[in-house]
């Protein structure tokens, strides 16, 4: 059987998908995976409703790592809340870089994002892909935030566009009538 003596995760941990970002792990089960027994991570996205299922041996070459520390975190706060760095590159190219910073799974590089994208109380500047951009990226580092501080989503959210400096009343409003939907 495919074995790594590094096993990492047990069942009840949150950890970090690159690509979809927070999920929690079910466990492990065994597969035959061409005439082999591979062990596996069950890894459930509760929020894409979704599950996946990770070799073990190839579990840190994929992107799953734990959540991200308290320091680490802080790092992607003070990114949040430094200076946009906007490059006068086509939009086409910008939104390419963006969208691989977020399935980067990393929060420093998702608080980037998020910061060259964010703009004051004013929607109209934005087009509509810019917007679908920077949602992507808020409500991936607002996971991860949450599932951190023990907290829920909308509250991650708020904490992040306040300290950003967005004022989204109409917002926090949608995010409430969509968590009361949920329960």
């Amino acid at each position: 059987m495919a074995e790594n003596d590094n096993f990492e995760f047990s069942n009840g941990d949150y950890v970090v998908y690159a690509a979809h970002g927070v999920g929690q792990v079910e466990g492990t089960e065994i597969q035959t995976i061409a005439d082999m027994e591979v062990k596996l991570y069950v890894v459930s996205f509760v929020k894409d409703r979704m599950r996946l299922k990770i070799p073990v041996m190839k579990a840190a070459k994929s992107g799953l790592r734990r959540l991200s520390s308290a320091d680490q975190m802080s790092d992607a706060i003070k990114t949040l809340k430094g200076k946009s760095r906007v490059r006068r590159t086509m939009w086409s190219r910008r939104a390419q870089e963006y969208e691989t910073k977020i399935n980067s799974g990393d929060p420093i590089a998702i608080a980037e994002v998020l910061r060259d994208l964010k703009r004051s109380n004013d929607d109209s500047e934005q087009s509509y892909s810019e917007r679908q951009i920077y949602q992507s990226a808020l409500e991936r580092l607002a996971r991860e935030v949450a599932a951190v501080e023990q907290i829920t989503e909308g509250a991650a959210t708020e904490q992040l566009e306040t300290i950003m400096g967005v004022n989204r009343d109409i917002d926090i409003e949608m995010d409430a009538d969509e968590e009361k939907e949920a329960a």
